[in-house]
């Protein structure tokens, strides 16, 4: 019970389940949150973790409720957590022009937006109390600029970039601190089916490792990997006119259940 804990959400696959890992090696407790939950006790029992080490809770973000209980249960029997992760999110293209598409961006939204919100809401004034922790905030390069048939994706994790540094300034008077991981291209399912080039491309071992340092190293807003960061600084400083000459015809992200040619 003196190990930290660490809080992590969309823990049964991609980088959720390596961060598991990586703060399961490095020593810490784990509260694990999942809508698969079979599947994620499945995979504790493979790492040998025993109920003191590892508990799982079974919860959809997009039910504030459902994330809500298992923040409480996991304070209840856990502890309040010393880090935060919620990293819970889905990457479905859209058509503009589609009526049916709308509800894939509110989906998007709901998930990526208010998911991740309500994942970090039951714990912010604990650990402002406590004056430690740390909350972070799973967003992306996607989010520095809008991709044609991305809309979805992209807006969601400009609001979460948006989001988090209004969460930062509420916190950093009380010693707890906020930060916006962006992560690049992660070899994870939200990314296999992509259609177009991935430059840099990580595993999610990878990725963990490096996340797992900025957020010991409290960093507010890392870029992994550190090439992205550098694409990322260029994209904002870009003229649209070059924006859109260079992303025109490119291959775009697949809708829901379709096939675009």
């Amino acid at each position: 019970m003196n190990a930290p804990l660490v809080f992590i959400t969309g823990a049964s696959s991609g980088i959720g389940r390596a961060l598991a890992g990586r703060y399961l090696q490095a020593g810490y407790r784990l509260a694990l949150v999942a809508r698969r939950s079979e599947e994620l006790m499945a995979w504790v029992s493979a790492q040998g973790a025993s109920p003191a080490q590892c508990a799982v809770y079974a919860a959809d973000v997009r039910d504030t409720a459902s994330i809500a209980s298992a923040a409480h249960a996991c304070i209840a029997a856990q502890g309040l957590p010393d880090v935060v992760i919620a990293n819970a999110g889905i990457s479905i293209g859209i058509d503009s022009a589609e009526v049916e598409d709308l509800a894939v961006l509110r989906d998007t939204f709901d998930t990526n937006v208010i998911g991740l919100a309500a994942t970090l809401q039951p714990f912010v004034r604990g650990m402002c109390e406590r004056r430690r922790g740390v909350l972070v905030g799973v967003a992306s390069v996607a989010g520095v600029r809008g991709l044609p048939g991305h809309g979805a994706y992209c807006s969601s994790k400009a609001a979460v970039i948006s989001y988090c540094e209004s969460l930062r300034g509420e916190c950093r008077t009380f010693g707890v601190k906020v930060v916006t991981l962006s992560p690049g291209y992660v070899d994870t399912p939200l990314t296999r089916d992509n259609r177009y080039p991935m430059p840099f491309l990580m595993s999610p071992e990878a990725f963990a490792k490096k996340a797992f340092l900025a957020i010991r190293n409290g960093s507010s807003h890392p870029v992994i990997p550190w090439q992205m960061g550098l694409v990322a600084r260029l994209l904002r400083l870009l003229p649209n006119a070059i924006f859109d000459r260079a992303v025109a015809g490119q291959p775009r992200k697949q809708r829901l259940g379709k096939h675009r040619p």
